[in-house]
């Protein structure tokens, strides 16, 4: 049985190059101007909350002595979870040798550095003095005994965090380098060629290059695994090594790790049917792969349900009273409403996608993958705030509401991250072309002559120089 093409349209390696260099080379449509200004006004307001919160305090904030975590905290486990999926797509799926990741795995890996800029966002902000953020660093220093905890998981945070972003950001880069190198060879004199050619770093597409290229690539996807389990179960260390009821338990690490996944799944998803639809790539992102990251999201859901159901049976187990009434407030309490919106959004919604019917349709996957990113931030939402607003004593009890200039930087957030993502789109291909060259079907290759492969794929076309 002949297997069936993840790209569609008989594509040639040239045609590849034509489709997705074509967004990048016209000018802007009308659509991405509205679309830009829309994202940078929403950026710009949440700027101006940031700048207010600076010269006033996190005394802006609706937060409390019982809630002194809520919004904040929220925001930043929520944009670190959203970039899971990049480093997922990109690099577990490359060593298990997944050819379809090739068509969204450039996209999934910009959409993790953007969503690591919007979450360092939030702790800079509650440190209350963000100019003294180099305190964190454990550099010599001549202020005595000052000195970092290395035993607290918030400084885990700083040193698993900025490794990600690195690691993640050289991995954005080196796949990118032989794609630069041909919009190089196709841009005409100038400055962009001279930029695109001092970024290519003088690829050639020779032999040795893809050798090198190669090992390279395989190198860092190896390096970048372990950092999906370790980032988001370092994350979920800021409250699992506490004593505060719904927090110290042992199932939040695999927890937080499937619900990373989920989250940054959903959001890939939601970028993915908008971008193939604006830019003209149904060929490239086909049903078949939304189909596969519905599956996925359906797979990670199901474990997400079963990690509710289990801190919830050993709260009930344990026979702790605050452990019992923590997990009856959160189901019964005033903010009950946040519990059920959670379970509805990432346990209900997902079971859709046991129908192959209703995962060919564009249109509900789209609004299932919003659903789904809803009630992950409300997930982050139900642990931290329903945890910490009924505390040990009844006299301590207090309510939280957001503040308008919380809700503005929440906006603010992801006015960023999506006026980061149109100038990528705008900038740079969207779409691996090197990689997508190497998975194409072979009846589309007549007569091709081979050349080193990118990363470990099959043989692909040498067109344009050897760069393609």
């Amino acid at each position: 049985m002949a297997e069936i093409p993840w790209i569609l349209g008989g594509k040639t390696p040239a045609r590849v190059t034509e489709d997705i260099c074509a967004p990048i080379e016209r000018p802007p449509t009308a659509l991405w101007y509205a679309a830009f200004a829309a994202s940078a006004s929403v950026l710009l307001a949440g700027a101006a909350s940031m700048a207010y919160t600076l010269f006033t305090g996190i005394g802006t904030w609706g937060l409390n002595r019982s809630v002194g975590w809520a919004f904040d905290i929220t925001n930043f486990v929520f944009w670190i979870g959203i970039g899971h999926a990049g480093t997922l797509i990109s690099a577990i799926l490359f060593l298990f040798r997944q050819k379809w990741r090739t068509s969204v795995n450039r996209s999934a890996e910009a959409m993790t550095l953007f969503a690591v800029m919007c979450a360092g966002i939030f702790p800079l902000l509650h440190m209350g003095r963000p100019w003294f953020a180099y305190w964190v660093l454990p550099y010599p220093n001549t202020r005595g005994s000052l000195w970092v905890s290395f035993a607290s998981p918030l400084l885990w945070d700083v040193f698993a965090i900025s490794t990600y972003f690195a690691i993640s950001a050289a991995f954005w880069y080196l796949g990118l380098i032989p794609d630069l190198a041909t919009m190089r060879d196709r841009a005409g004199a100038g400055m962009k060629r001279m930029l695109l050619g001092f970024f290519s770093l003088g690829w050639s597409g020779s032999a040795r290059s893809w050798s090198h290229y190669e090992k390279a690539y395989l190198l860092l996807a190896g390096l970048a695994t372990p950092l999906v389990v370790s980032v988001h179960t370092i994350v979920s260390f800021d409250f699992a090594t506490s004593v505060i009821p719904g927090w110290h338990t042992t199932i939040f690490p695999p927890y937080f790790v499937a619900g990373a996944i989920f989250s940054g799944m959903a959001m890939v998803l939601t970028l993915m049917i908008v971008a193939r639809k604006v830019m003209g790539l149904e060929d490239y992102i086909t049903d078949r792969h939304i189909d596969v990251m519905c599956r996925i999201i359906l797979t990670v859901s199901c474990m997400v349900g079963l990690a509710y159901l289990t801190e919830a049976f050993i709260a009930g187990y344990s026979g702790n009273p605050y452990e019992r009434f923590v997990f009856v407030n959160r189901q019964l309490g005033p903010m009950a409403w946040a519990y059920w919106t959670m379970v509805s959004c990432n346990v209900l919604t997902p079971q859709l996608f046991w129908f192959k019917s209703l995962r060919g349709r564009i249109g509900l996957v789209f609004a299932a993958s919003l659903v789904i990113n809803v009630g992950m931030w409300f997930e982050r939402f139900v642990i931290i705030v329903t945890s910490l607003h009924r505390d040990f004593l009844p006299s301590s009890w207090a309510s939280y509401t957001p503040s308008v200039i919380e809700i503005a930087t929440l906006a603010g957030s992801f006015g960023l991250f999506f006026t980061l993502f149109l100038l990528f789109c705008r900038f740079l291909p969207a779409i691996a072309m090197a990689e997508v060259k190497g998975i194409l079907h072979p009846a589309a290759r007549p007569g091709a002559v081979p050349v080193r492969p990118p990363a470990g794929g099959p043989p692909v076309n040498a067109v344009e120089g050897g760069v393609s």
